[in-house]
């Protein structure tokens, strides 16, 4: 005989009633099996397990060593098997997202990360950052399971876009800038596209994070102006920062206002049709992990 789990299972039913018979019922088996088992169990291990009474039986002292280390397998196999099963439904395991600089100042981040870890308290994340490519190759290279981006720059079929909101972009120009201060005297603030492209253009660097660069330069074929590149930075809080030192002007997504608000001005631009910045997640398509579906859709629902 090799000796498999259910052995395992009859022997402590036997040592927890103290009978062969009772210990039957309990397992729903006969009682003849039942003793058959426990003596091929015996004669694998050449040990005697129980010392047969007139009503039942006791356990020798090798007997009462085995059950130690009995429960303490059945039990770690019965976590594992809960554990795996809490992992096929998604609401344990771990999960690696990923975010650019942008994305995470949008609320419906921090608003799906607080709520999916109220759901699942069991799943465990961890996070990384990067730019909308560098966030994309983790993820097509399974190094992250999901990722935060804005306008997603590599269209690989294996990706999965899902957009969890648009915003607008608005211009961001030094607080101390005339055009600023002119535009704060208007009823309806803003500024418009042409007074912006004569500025100095702060943008993200096209490689990594071409989304919102191109929506901007394409706004400008369309009104036939020829912007003015001063400097292309790699993320979006960099750009602000030399907004707010007066190199030049910029535009961000809309959730952005709040940093650098005593430094910074905040305006919609003008005459430029529809500038928006999308909100994305990417997921790998062939990822079947349960909690990247959960994940999915808990940041569809935070802003409902």
């Amino acid at each position: 005989m090799t000796m498999e789990l259910r052995h395992l299972r009859y022997f402590t039913a036997i040592a927890a009633e103290g009978n062969f018979t009772r210990a039957a019922e309990r397992l729903g088996i006969q009682q003849p099996p039942l003793s058959q088992q426990l003596a091929a169990l015996e004669r694998e291990l050449g040990v005697r397990l129980f010392d047969r009474l007139p009503r039942g039986v006791e356990l020798t002292p090798a007997g009462s060593a085995f059950l130690e280390d009995s429960l303490a397998l059945l039990e770690r196999v019965d976590g594992a098997t809960a554990r795996a099963r809490r992992v096929a439904k998604g609401v344990a395991g771990t999960l690696r997202i990923g975010f650019t600089s942008s994305a995470a100042t949008h609320p419906a981040a921090s608003d799906t990360i607080a709520s999916f870890r109220t759901r699942y308290p069991d799943v465990h994340l961890s996070f990384l950052e990067g730019n909308a490519a560098s966030l994309s190759e983790a993820v097509l290279g399974r190094h992250a399971q999901a990722a935060m981006v804005r306008v997603p720059v590599v269209r690989d079929p294996d990706l999965r876009f899902v957009q969890i909101d648009q915003e607008p972009l608005v211009a961001a120009l030094a607080a101390s800038h005339p055009l600023a201060q002119r535009a704060r005297k208007k009823s309806t603030p803003g500024i418009g596209l042409r007074d912006l492209v004569k500025e100095p253009l702060i943008l993200v660097r096209r490689p990594g994070a071409p989304g919102m660069y191109g929506t901007l330069l394409d706004a400008c074929r369309e009104a036939g102006l020829t912007p003015k590149i001063a400097a292309e930075v790699e993320n979006m809080l960099t750009n602000l920062m030399l907004v707010a030192a007066g190199v030049g002007a910029t535009v961000v997504p809309s959730s952005m206002r709040g940093i650098l608000a005593d430094r910074i001005a905040y305006l919609p631009v003008q005459g430029a049709g529809r500038m928006v910045a999308p909100l994305t997640l990417l997921t790998h398509r062939e990822d079947t992990n349960p909690a990247v579906t959960n994940l999915i859709a808990v940041a569809r629902r935070v802003l409902d």
